[in-house]
């Protein structure tokens, strides 16, 4: 038994006549990849591409805010003018805490108050003022 595991060995470690390690240590050094360097300067290239989408993507959202403020502002320049149509006075605010009647969202018409909108109700056409529009 003791001959046969020594030949099995033997037969392991040698491969055509080369030991196994020499081989390992040649196909190591034929092997292609890539230096630090390289490596160094992909990853510089994809942080300023994530940069740039990061600046481009806040513009669009900065775009989206303003439209949804201007938007908020002619709904409740809209719903001002439709209180004064049917009351015949304009409203006093937009809402307040006991949602009344005298308030745009008391009377039924907005859903709710928007919270990039101030209001100013008087006896003359209602100004309605979009904040950071």
């Amino acid at each position: 038994m003791g001959l046969e595991t020594a030949a099995i060995t033997e037969i392991a470690v040698y491969t055509r006549g080369k030991p196994m390690l020499t081989k390992i240590r040649t196909a190591r050094e034929e092997e292609g990849g890539f230096t630090l360097i390289e490596l160094l300067i992909v990853i510089v290239i994809l942080g300023i591409l994530a940069g740039i989408v990061v600046f481009a993507v806040n513009g669009i959202t900065d775009r989206g805010k303003t439209s949804a403020c201007k938007a908020d502002v002619e709904t409740v320049t809209v719903a001002s003018e439709a209180y004064y149509a049917k009351n015949g006075t304009y409203a006093t605010a937009i809402d307040d805490a006991t949602h009344s009647a005298a308030t745009l969202v008391g009377g039924g018409f907005l859903h709710s108050a928007p919270t990039d909108v101030t209001y100013t109700g008087t006896a003359t056409p209602a100004t309605v003022v979009g904040i950071g529009c």
